[in-house]
């Protein structure tokens, strides 16, 4: 499906734009520590300790004096609410590690990312190219349907899906926990499928615009109109000629796509909507209310958030910079 020129103009765009290596880095980092977040995680994200509860980063933090009841009486107490290394990233308010979360909440926001994004493609890409190559009653019919689905924002549709469907989850076994490599963490991996589903039907019918345009642009290419007299059938025609002719801007935008589902994912977790507490936006949300006293809490998984999303986008520039004949590169 990709040719050998596509893969030469990606590494050639790779070594020669800085901003695109940083992206690919962030990119790989963010798939690196979600797969392996049991290896890489320092605690279990689920324990809770309440000795330990609201301790700062590493290295910040100190004496504090709090207002409590001693002995019937308020008094002024001093207490040492220091970080330390066994804690980088501080503790939340029930004493669950910091990072240890935010390493899960990368898993958790990806699998949706990923499995999103994979229906979207499949469902968008059927959709325009049937839409973009028959033309007539079929395009009208698929068309307008497309319409009136972006006719209502898509944070609204999500709830109403979930709405009506209910939280589904479902539970994949934890294969670094289930085979004894690693103790003490999660056993099961939460995947929210009612998120996924929600978000998929939401985002596909930006690929199916995009690939239906790019149909009716090849549609009428000499080689597709050699092999229709030739007496391929349609099927094969989208699939020899159409499709792998337009692959490439619906691959752009379905990789920038997957940035606005990590932030889709995150509002509805943070809504309450995860079906999952090990999630990005869930942590951002329980800790809202402790901003002026514990920044760490929301700031940290928001940094996450932002990094994941910052590396898609500049991954996708460089798919857009190296595939786009269109663009000027300056070269002379």
């Amino acid at each position: 499906m990709i040719s050998k020129r596509t893969r030469t103009a990606v590494l050639k765009e790779l070594h020669s734009n800085k901003l695109a290596t940083v992206g690919t880095a962030l990119i790989l980092c963010m798939l690196f520590v979600g797969m392996f977040a049991p290896v890489l995680a320092p605690h279990d994200p689920t324990q809770q300790d309440n000795s330990q509860t609201h301790q700062p980063p590493a290295f910040m933090g100190g004496e504090t004096e709090t207002t409590r009841l001693v002995d019937g009486e308020m008094q002024t107490v001093t207490e040492d609410n220091s970080g330390s290394l066994t804690h980088p990233l501080g503790t939340d308010t029930n004493g669950r590690d910091v990072l240890s979360r935010a390493i899960y909440g990368a898993r958790t926001s990806l699998l949706v990312a990923l499995t999103a994004m994979m229906a979207s493609l499949i469902l968008g890409t059927s959709v325009g190219m049937t839409a973009g190559y028959f033309g007539g009653k079929t395009d009208t019919i698929l068309m307008r349907f497309v319409d009136v689905v972006l006719a209502f924002p898509a944070l609204l549709i999500t709830l109403a899906m979930i709405g009506v469907i209910g939280p589904l989850t479902f539970f994949i076994p934890d294969p670094f926990v289930t085979s004894g490599l690693i103790t003490d963490r999660p056993t099961h991996m939460v995947f929210p499928v009612t998120i996924t589903a929600a978000i998929a039907a939401v985002i596909w019918v930006w690929i199916a615009r995009v690939a239906r345009s790019e149909a009716i642009r090849v549609k009428n290419e000499e080689y597709v109109t050699a092999a229709r007299t030739m007496g391929r059938s349609n099927f094969g025609i989208i699939r020899k000629h159409v499709l792998p002719n337009s692959i490439t801007p619906i691959l752009v935008l379905a990789t920038i796509q997957v940035a606005s589902i990590i932030i889709i994912e995150s509002s509805l977790s943070f809504l309450g909507f995860a079906g999952t507490n090990l999630s990005w936006g869930y942590d951002i949300a329980q800790g809202r209310d402790y901003l002026g006293t514990s920044w760490w809490l929301s700031t940290i998984p928001g940094l996450f958030i932002v990094i994941a999303v910052v590396g898609i986008n500049l991954f996708g520039d460089l798919l857009r910079d190296a595939l786009d004949p269109g663009i000027d590169r300056g070269e002379v």
